[in-house]
């Protein structure tokens, strides 16, 4: 193998690896093709396209403001395939979809026919997550089935296979994307939902930040068998980054705060509020963001430093969450808090619920430092949130007992890990290690938290 190919080999396994650990889309700092989106927002509408009324706002959307759709012209299907994560499609016209044989057909093509294929999930470069998603046909020609189901409405197609069900890709692979379409291509339209793998678990976790985005019911494309009819498609989801929204490719400016507000009207209206009307602005509440022991990057003396914080000022309340967590009860917790701790995982996607200006420390282990910060220190910036990094020493590590502490897996795991994060660097790192926090560096950190957190609730409650 020569050095060409092996720089690339190692790359690619790089790529693979962090992907696994993270759960992160690796989008970050890659663009959709602009001139696309561009397009798909400018071109006017031609006059069988009818403008839907506003939804009351429902989704925060400017009500003064429309994206309209391509007029009619000879390239009725537009795809782009330049991201190297994932392909994004639209059928600029009346549409059928024939979920039987999972095809779109262009109703009323002039020209020579154009086919596309596609499979609407953000992460077409592995191949083995893309196994399980289905493939789309778009087609020019023949003409499709006769419609059954009309709708005066776009479609939205895309797929909830894949990594759905960690609560990171929920949002960063799903609504997140999502959020941006429907604030780009589709801003201010009211669209149908048309989900394939939409699992009746995940509709009913998810059904109330759903109806946020469509006010339809939502179209099963793995058990739908009538065609349906749309005033255009759009296939595939769009991703700015790692739970990014990049406002300059928005049709309004919206960002992470904006999208916090809709998880507010989904989450946040009909919570029981306990949390809420339980603190009565006495001390400020920390809530402790809980891992087990079994899952790897677990606080072995966590009851120790749960007394430090109630100590300190704090109201402590341990969260464990799991795929059976009441999202409405989780919103109020976390939105109704004033600061938030927990070591590096996919449960910190929560940040999400947090109002801006919430206390949030990370705590992170050896080894997750780069990981630490592209998948929630940054996210958490942009969220407003006073961030504070707790990077723990050598001897806040498990792996001092397991390695030794002159061992380069502790003493230097940057070097460890090189440019080849390979399964074996990633159990270490990530399933072998716990942290036992040194409580009197710690308290430092939770003194600064609580100052904060303070200043925090005696200006918002």
């Amino acid at each position: 193998m020569n050095k060409k190919e092996s720089i690339t080999a190692i790359l690619g396994v790089s790529l693979l690896v962090v992907l696994f650990v993270c759960h992160i889309n690796l989008s970050a700092n890659l663009r959709f093709n602009f001139e696309l989106i561009h397009s798909l927002a400018t071109t006017p509408k031609p006059d069988i396209f009818k403008r839907l009324a506003p939804r009351s706002n429902i989704s925060g959307r400017n009500p003064t403001n429309s994206t309209r759709l391509p007029s009619s012209t000879s390239t009725k299907i537009r795809c782009s395939r330049s991201h190297k994560y994932y392909d994004f499609c639209f059928i600029n016209g009346p549409t059928v979809l024939d979920p039987t044989t999972s095809t779109l057909f262009v109703m009323d093509s002039t020209g020579p026919t154009l086919v596309e294929k596609i499979k609407p999930y953000p992460r077409k470069h592995e191949n083995s997550t893309m196994s399980g998603i289905k493939e789309l046909t778009l087609t020019s020609g023949p003409p499709g089935p006769k419609c059954q189901v009309q709708h005066n409405a776009p479609a939205i197609v895309f797929s909830a296979g894949g990594y759905t069900g960690n609560f990171f890709h929920d949002f960063n692979d799903g609504f997140i994307p999502l959020y941006i379409i429907v604030n780009s291509i589709l801003y201010d339209q009211d669209p149908v939902l048309v989900i394939s793998k939409a699992r009746d678990w995940w509709l009913q976790r998810y059904s109330d930040l759903l109806q946020v985005f469509s006010e339809h019911p939502i179209i099963n494309l793995d058990n739908d068998t009538a065609t349906h009819c749309f005033r255009s498609a759009t296939v595939g989801l769009i991703s700015h980054g790692f739970l990014t929204i990049n406002p300059k490719l928005l049709k309004t400016p919206k960002t992470l705060p904006h999208f916090h507000a809709i998880l507010g009207k989904a989450f946040g209206q009909t919570a029981q509020r306990f949390y809420r009307q339980r603190h009565h602005n006495e001390r400020p509440r920390m809530v402790l963001i809980s891992r087990t022991v079994g899952v790897g990057r677990a606080i072995l003396n966590q009851e120790e430093a749960i007394e430090v914080a109630d100590r300190i000022g704090f109201e402590v309340i341990v969260y464990e969450p799991s795929s059976r967590t009441d999202l409405h009860v989780a919103y109020d917790l976390l939105s109704n808090s004033h600061a938030v701790v927990g070591v590096h995982g996919a449960a910190l996607t929560h940040l999400l619920f947090m109002r801006p200006g919430t206390v949030f420390m990370q705590i992170v282990p050896l080894g997750t430092k780069w990981l630490a910060k592209v998948c929630y220190e940054n996210p958490g910036r942009a969220m407003g949130l006073e961030y504070i990094d707790y990077r723990i020493t050598a001897e806040e590590s498990s792996l001092v007992k397991t390695y030794g502490k002159d061992d380069i897996v502790v003493k230097n795991p940057a070097a460890k890990i090189g440019p080849n994060w390979s399964m074996e660097i990633m159990k270490i790192y990530l399933k072998e290690q716990n942290v036992r926090l040194d409580l009197d560096r710690f308290s430092w950190f939770l003194k600064a938290a609580y100052d904060k957190a303070t200043k925090f609730m005696d200006k918002e409650g």
